[in-house]
């Protein structure tokens, strides 16, 4: 076995104090969920001390009391009911506090991702993102709000039921005392390493989910080169790291229950012993003990005792699931921790007049030891079509990114129509921009909500132009429920040139000020290509455009082309002026054309 290992405490202290902040606004039903166990855990301890009595009424010199049985035995079935209706109640209000807390750390986990920089989003595994905001917060409800609850009866109870029994029987209640630091030894030692286990297993799951996600996403690819036994391998390799953790954490918490059921059988045993000579002393027959017993005393002294001893066994229970919750709570808490974008609410809104776009030695990397554009200066003209094109990994769509605020410069500045990008709010400055992507996106709904997706107040007949003029509206009016038809995920019942189509469609909805085209038309057949690039033709007059393209024969209208290697510049002017330079465009003409 691995040796346990401990997170220092008060980092976990740090990662349950903030936890139950969230609880902080529903303070008031949890009060009242507590005052029920209250009422729970009193009505339950009395129900014993009735029982008792009616024993005893029993048992009793001389003929059985038929009244005293009965009047405790509704008193057994009142306390009972109350215990019954309190619980209930307590859970209800328990469940009401738990979801309502969990809603509003989901929700707090949500907006965050909205708060990030695209850079952490791009950094880290989509599916590892999903299982913080999904499973782990799951395990938070699980052991941590619903753990804070069984605590908090157990702990009443158990101080309850001592005080019953040193009412009843100090020495039996000392001896029970004595055995109690036993049990919550062996408890304490077993499960403070398994926090780190937990961790584990937490780290192990996110892996699991970020790794099945990728291959869902990518398997056609994955069946295309044949990869599916490699696949298998990650996965397996994966599932076999999860199931060590998994088995690690279970087994050191599995130990927890019995060994404190074991101590707790000891203090059974031990008062049933003490009991007895109590209940012969009582009758004089065996030497004289303080507090000694009838009958009936014997009876509710040993429900009160496994009352006692439930309470840890249920405590040991929860210290698994708090654990579990522990680490989970620190994968959500580091996700809200990320550092989120500058604040920009009290910036001005971009005014756009005309799209002039002015870079002035702009620096960019991803990576601090890997420069990838530099000193890069471009002054852009209002209206005018740029096209940006080179080699794979030249900095094209980077240039987008910096442009849309989704990366910062590092160095340099970006102007539009004057005003530096930094001091206006990305949200009027994103805005400003209509995209179309070569990865397309579409959510799931109706064609008519797709394409108004920017513009939600959108009439029908604005919906029904800007499908005509994407060259789409025959197929959707094809449609059996027409703009109604309702598209699957990522409009998966789809073709790729149709989900372009209503991107574009949905941009020219909108009509930007300007426009970014990154390879908008690449997946569209020739036919349809020729088509939609007269489309985007009309909406891009009078329009400051920047298309991205590896296909040079959607660019040669553009009225500056800019040519990239390594982050910069090499080459700049129209098509023209270009192919008679005879320089790298003309060798990326010719390669394509030739």
């Amino acid at each position: 076995m691995n040796r346990l290992k401990t997170a220092p405490q008060p980092r976990r202290a740090a990662t349950l104090g903030r936890m139950l902040r969230y609880t902080k606004p529903h303070v008031l039903l949890l009060a009242l969920s507590l005052l029920l166990s209250l009422v729970y855990v009193l009505a339950a301890l009395l129900a014993p001390v009735f029982i008792g009595r009616a024993v005893d009424h029993i048992l009793g010199p001389g003929s059985v009391d038929f009244g005293g049985v009965l009047v405790n035995s509704l008193l057994v079935g009142v306390s009972a009911g109350a215990a019954a209706l309190s619980r209930y109640a307590a859970a209800y209000t328990l469940n009401a506090v738990t979801y309502r807390t969990i809603t509003g750390l989901r929700n707090d986990a949500y907006d965050k991702l909205a708060a990030l920089p695209v850079a952490y989003i791009d950094s880290h595994s989509h599916g590892d993102i999903m299982a913080r905001i999904v499973t782990d917060i799951d395990l938070i409800s699980d052991g941590l709000i619903q753990g804070f609850s069984q605590l908090f009866t157990g702990i009443l109870t158990i101080a309850g039921t001592l005080a019953l029994l040193i009412a009843a029987n100090w020495l039996v209640a000392a001896a029970v005392v004595l055995f109690t630091p036993l049990s919550l030894f062996v408890a304490y030692f077993i499960a403070r390493g398994t926090h780190s286990m937990f961790q584990s297993q937490a780290k192990d799951r996110g892996d699991l989910t970020a790794l099945s996600e990728e291959m869902l996403g990518s398997q056609l690819t994955v069946k295309l080169f044949g990869q599916e036994a490699a696949a298998q391998r990650r996965f397996e390799a994966i599932n076999e790291s999860f199931k060590k953790s998994s088995q690690n954490a279970a087994f050191y918490s599995a130990m927890v229950n019995p060994s404190t059921r074991f101590v707790n059988g000891l203090i059974y045993l031990t008062v049933c012993i003490l009991g007895v000579l109590s209940v012969i002393a009582a009758g004089g027959g065996f030497f004289g003990l303080a507090g000694a017993l009838t009958v009936g005393e014997l009876s509710s002294l040993l429900l009160h005792v496994n009352h006692y001893t439930k309470p840890f066994n249920e405590i040991t229970g929860v210290v698994t699931e708090f654990q579990t919750a522990l680490a989970g709570g620190r994968r959500v808490l580091d996700l809200l921790d990320e550092a989120e974008l500058t604040p920009d609410r009290t910036l001005p809104a971009l005014a756009v007049a005309g799209g002039g776009v002015e870079l002035r030695d702009m620096a960019f990397s991803y990576t601090p030891d890997r420069p990838l554009i530099e000193d890069f200066t471009l002054s852009v003209v209002s209206g005018k079509r740029v096209a940006i094109v080179g080699p794979t990994g030249c900095g094209k769509t980077t240039v987008i990114n910096l442009l849309l605020r989704f990366y910062e410069t590092d160095a340099g500045s970006i102007e539009v129509d004057g005003q530096n990008i930094r001091g206006v709010t990305r949200l009027s400055l994103r805005t400003a921009y209509g995209m179309v992507l070569q990865d397309t996106w579409l959510k799931k709904g109706t064609i008519y909500e797709n394409i108004a997706y920017g513009k939600p107040d959108a009439t029908p007949e604005e919906v029904a132009e800007a499908a005509a003029a994407a060259r789409i509206r025959k197929f959707i009016e094809r449609q059996p429920a027409g703009y109604d038809t309702l598209l699957d995920e990522n409009g998966g019942n789809l073709s790729e040139g149709q989900k372009q189509l209503l991107s574009i469609a949905r941009v020219m909805l909108v009509r930007p000020p300007m426009l970014i085209l990154d390879e908008a038309t690449s997946n569209l057949d020739l036919r349809t290509e020729i088509r939609v690039q007269k489309a985007l033709k009309q909406l891009m007059e009078g329009k400051t455009s920047f298309i991205v393209a590896h296909r040079l024969s959607t660019i040669q209208n553009a009225d500056i082309i800019l040519v990239m290697k390594d982050g910069k510049i090499i080459e700049k002017g129209n098509h023209a002026e270009l192919l008679s330079q005879k320089g790298f465009y003309h060798e990326l003409y010719n390669a394509q054309f030739s």
